[in-house]
């Protein structure tokens, strides 16, 4: 009998199934499945037309989706758990699941594949009770069609939705194609339905929302009420809140500890009454018990919201001591000054109410300086909107000095980063890249596009920054480590972790990643005179640019071989006819934040195989450790800029996200000028004909040149080429200009091999190491392999690192065989770093790994890769076992402890030991970390004094030389600050008096999360 129930209701179950699809009162919907469902969260028309088809079920919808999630392959943050758990938290009786768009780029080679995985996911499904009672009805939903200039994918999408369908049959669950939709094929170049070819824009979700009704229901869809549709966004915007909050890693993840479980849990509960909340507004118009015109828009929705029944939170205020704030005239008399320069308040909030908490800034062809603010920084409070800004400074009566600030847009989320270019702005947006343009003139942006979506967010000050134009016109961005980023576009889904840097194509839409490793938070992107890419993570940047590892894998570290750090927000060549003769072009300034506040210079070395970084002074520094400058960048009159987010709290991690001692209402911009010299002249650049643009590229000043081109990119292929071909026997560097210039149209015009070719053959290495740079975004077809391998043999190792890397981007195995040519010429460790990881590269690795005919051949590749693995913490064990026996280490009742750094996390990975009172103790403290750490033992209840004690000393010019180790007799024992895989080892005899006795690391800032206790008993 019993069996013969369960028979009968699975009968039940599958017959549920099939579709039309029938919906009882109550039912909980979820959505699941790629991007065609993540992005429909900011539409809402499908949901609607399911409200207003069934007023009185009181439905309750949840978008569980993920941008580029495939059936098999859904990265989430650390601690957020599997789809199973939200789908029994969200209690789904129906499933609407879409994929098979990002599986479909494996092509046919992929199809079986990618049925098994299909059934076995359905399977998986069917075999849960997430209402608690009965198996989940689902309804699988295909792609939609591609649309110029992407139509030739729409051949293996529909091969893909076929096996969908097949799959579907074979487990009785309901499939919704949407492969051939007659409205969608339809659309027109003057009436698209996609932003991009594959990702439907409003209009294409409307036709989307009507086609998938009809599928789902077998009837026509009814007039789409707005007012409701208006209501189901206002209602997902609150939910994605609650189920994809940003600083994940601080809620649930690794650093939940010790703030994140203080607020989070309650502001999480908050943000679920509020989506329910809405969940009734939604049922209420559905129902017409409240009247929303159709022509609503959101704040008019959500003032008919009452959010007074959900619960209060508390008011956080820190119980550590955090830095002084001062006024921006205070300030400036706290910075220690270089008596070469001038440092001068170019704008501050006592200026201008908008102008608080700077974060990044750029120059646009007009003289005006754009700057990106956040007040929402850190996280959104649950019931409010981001209202982030970017801003215009302007100094029109050019006395060095801001005396307008207009708000050219808002409602931004967390902008870290932005670029201007083709007529708008590209900006962090989180999780989105976001392009903002003004459409009418009237000064502020009123067009809002999410170019791509799916970028990490689970530390808000790690998501995408660092955005630059680089030298061949793509975006350049990064992101930083807990991430996992996964990215949905035309060309196939982009997957990365822990850090990696991207290139974005404005022309293509293509999105590339490359130099993904395990790094900390470093900040700052500039490109030398000859394309070199500078950094502080590493510090030659260019040695990092081979493309990702296969995911989920990423590139060996490169602090592991090469100089990197992190604790600076960006560096600024110094390229002006304003700066001293001996500072121009080889010298640059950087900004620093940790572990002292202050404005370096450096000069720029070329070495044969990189350049370095020499420190040969500070501009200024300040003992007010508010002072914490983001961004450096060289104004059109010359002078330098600095922008000061000026906060009395200082770090991210260091402190609860909500503590209310978090400035709100600062912001500074300092401007730096040299005594005695004159400003630089101003160049036209907007409004500016193609030849007098192109007449530019010959300044000195880079950022003329930089300013100069983002001008000539915004210009059609046909405006521009012809220019660029009357330029009669160009300068050398001018001729490199000039293939910058055309790279942007590369997709639509021939590869310019002629001016490779001559740039090759020159006797400059850094013209020749430009030429094999060039060649990663050459047609493979067209190819010169014997260009490629003389470059590969170069007698420059710049020229060698540049070939080397390129060839992960071509990914031929004649690439991969010129990339081994390396190996015929003297290494070191940045020519080891480039070529390991453009080994690895997910375009070469598949060609050697596993293939023993090709390892065979290539003995010297298996010495290699043995010996490019990293090497410094296998020498630092050799350096412990040849330690000296020490007579301490001979006393009966020795306790022996080793406490490491974790790198990248300012965390010990011992927290707490115990020891006998009186007994002899060796601790031994080893940093792998590529930051620097020491460890203090400490009285017990001292630790925040030694520790603040060891931040004041970051004013200090020698506070790095004296290990930031304050004098205190609280401080019972004490390592010196350890570089990158040193040790130390400490021999004492524990405290006579029982207790707990701190150690913290007193690098400034560290003090607050690395520590631990020494219990004594």
């Amino acid at each position: 009998m019993i069996r013969f129930l369960l028979l009968t209701l699975c009968l039940l179950s599958i017959a549920q199934a099939q579709l039309p699809l029938e919906l009882t009162p109550g039912t909980r919907i979820a959505f699941i499945g790629n991007s065609l469902f993540d992005r429909m969260r900011d539409d809402g028309s499908f949901e609607a037309l399911l409200h207003q088809r069934f007023p009185q079920h009181h439905l309750i919808v949840r978008n569980l989706a993920w941008s580029a999630d495939e059936v098999a392959l859904r990265p989430r943050p650390d601690a957020f758990g599997d789809l199973n758990q939200h789908l029994t938290e969200h209690q789904a009786d129906v499933i609407f699941a879409a994929f098979g768009f990002n599986e479909s780029f494996k092509g046919d080679k992929g199809l079986a594949e990618f049925e098994t995985l299909l059934k076995a996911f359905l399977i998986e499904l069917k075999s849960h009770r997430y209402n608690g009672t009965s198996a989940p009805r689902i309804v699988l939903v295909s792609p939609t069609p591609a649309e110029k200039p992407h139509g030739h994918l729409n051949g293996q999408i529909q091969s893909y939705a076929k096996a969908m369908q097949k799959v579907a049959q074979a487990e009785n669950v309901g499939f919704a194609d949407v492969s051939k939709s007659a409205v969608l094929l339809a659309s027109s170049p003057q009436s698209p339905v996609t932003i991009n070819g594959v990702h439907l824009n409003a209009q294409g979700y409307r036709l989307f929302a009507e086609d998938l009704f009809r599928a789902t229901f077998d009837e026509t869809a009814p007039t789409l009420n707005e007012g409701l549709r208006v209501a189901v966004v206002e209602k997902e915007t609150k939910f994605f809140q609650y189920y994809r909050p940003l600083n994940y890693y601080y809620i649930k993840g690794g650093r939940a500890e010790p703030y994140g479980v203080v607020n989070f849990p309650g502001e999480l509960e908050k943000l679920k009454q509020m989506v329910g909340n809405r969940d009734q507004l939604i049922w209420d118009i559905a129902t017409g018990k409240k009247l929303v015109r159709q022509q609503a828009v959101s704040p008019a929705v959500s003032a008919l919201v009452d959010d007074s029944n959900t619960r209060p939170l508390p008011s956080i205020t820190g119980d550590r001591p955090v830095n002084e704030w001062l006024s921006a005239a205070d300030e400036l008399k706290a910075f220690k000054i270089d008596p070469r320069f001038e440092v001068t308040c170019f704008a501050s909030e006592e200026d201008f109410p908008d102008f608080v908490k700077p974060i990044a800034m750029r120059f646009d062809a007009k003289g005006r300086l754009w700057v990106s603010t956040s007040t929402t920084y850190p996280q959104i409070l649950p019931g409010q909107e981001p209202e982030d800004k970017i801003l215009i400074l302007e100094d029109t009566n050019q006395d060095g000095k801001a005396d307008k600030c207009s708000v050219w847009a808002d409602k931004l989320h967390i902008p870290l980063s932005f670029e201007l270019g083709h007529g708008g702005v590209y900006v962090s947006d989180q999780p989105n890249l976001t392009f903002l343009k003004d459409t009418d003139g009237d000064g502020k942006a009123d067009h809002r596009e999410k170019l791509l979506t799916g970028f990490g967010t689970e530390d808000s000050h790690h998501s995408l920054h660092d955005f630059v134009w680089s030298p061949e016109g793509d975006l350049i961005f990064r992101e930083s480590i807990f991430h996992h980023s996964q990215v949905e576009t035309p060309y196939g889904p982009v997957r990365a972790r822990d850090s990696s840097f991207f290139r974005y194509t404005p022309g293509t839409g293509k999105l590339l990643a490359f130099g993904g490793y395990m790094s900390t938070n470093p900040w700052g992107i500039t490109f030398d005179d000859w394309g070199f890419h500078v950094g502080s993570h590493p510090v030659f940047a260019s040695a990092v640019h081979a493309l990702n590892a296969p995911y989920p894998d990423i590139h060996v570290p490169a602090g592991s071989y090469i100089p990197a750090y992190s604790g600076t927000c960006g560096q600024e060549f110094l390229s002006s006819s304003h700066w001293p003769e001996g500072l121009r072009k080889k010298h640059f300034m950087r900004v620093r934040y940790k572990p002292t506040n202050e404005v370096e210079l450096h000069e720029w070395v070329e070495h044969d195989t990189h350049f370095e970084e020499k420190k040969v002074g500070i501009v200024f520094q300040s003992t007010n450790l508010s002072f914490i400058p983001v961004d450096i960048q060289q104004g059109p009159d010359g002078a330098m800029y600095v922008a000061d987010w000026y906060n009395p709290v200082k770090g991210h991690m260091q402190y609860s996200l909500r503590d209310t001692r978090r400035d709100k209402k600062s912001g500074r911009i300092w401007r730096i000028t040299a005594k005695g010299q004159p400003l630089e002249e101003s160049p036209k650049i907007a409004g500016t004909s193609i030849p007098d643009l192109l007449g530019l590229l010959k300044s000195e000043n880079y950022r003329t040149r930089y300013r100069a081109k983002v001008e000539l990119w915004e210009k059609s292929s046909a405006e521009v080429l012809p220019r660029v071909t009357d330029v009669k026997e160009p300068p050398l560097h001018q001729l490199l200009e000039l293939f910058w210039v055309v790279s942007p149209h590369l997709h639509v015009q021939p590869f310019p091999w002629q001016v490779i070719v001559q740039l090759s053959e020159q006797p400059v290495p850094t013209a020749r190491a430009a030429a094999a740079r060039a060649l990663r975004f050459a047609p493979a077809a067209t190819l010169q392999s014997e260009l490629f391998a003389r470059l590969a043999n170069d007698k420059s190792g710049l020229v060698r690192m540049e070939a080397a890397i390129a060839a992960s981007y071509i990914g031929t195995p004649m690439a991969l065989e010129a990339g081994l040519d390396l190996l015929k010429h003297p290494m070191d460790s940045y020519l080891t770093y480039a070529l390991r990881t453009s080994l690895d590269s997910h375009t070469l690795q598949p060609l050697w790994k596993g293939n023993t005919e090709f390892m065979a051949k290539h003995p010297e590749l298996v010495v290699f890769l043995k010996d490019s693995e990293p090497k410094k913490p296998a020498v630092m064990a050799k350096k412990k076992l040849a330690e000296k026996a020490d007579p301490f280490d001979a006393q009966p009742g020795l306790q022996i402890i080793t406490i490491k750094s974790v790198p990248e996390r300012l965390l010990f990975d011992v927290r707490e030991f115990t020891v006998k009172a009186g007994t002899p103790v060796k601790l031994t403290f080893e940093n792998p970390d590529v930051t620097p750490h020491n460890l203090l033992v400490v009285q017990p209840g001292a630790a925040d004094e030694v520790g603040m004690a060891g931040n004041e000393m970051a004013k200090l010019p020698d506070g790095m030389a004296k290990g930031f180790i304050p004098d205190s007799p609280k401080i019972l024992e004490k390592t010196r600050m350890l570089m990158q895989n040193e040790s130390q080892t400490l021999r004492f005899k524990a405290p006579a008096a029982p207790g707990r006795y701190p150690y913290i690391c007193t690098f400034p800032g560290h003090w607050l999360v690395m520590k631990g206790e020494m219990v004594v008993e």
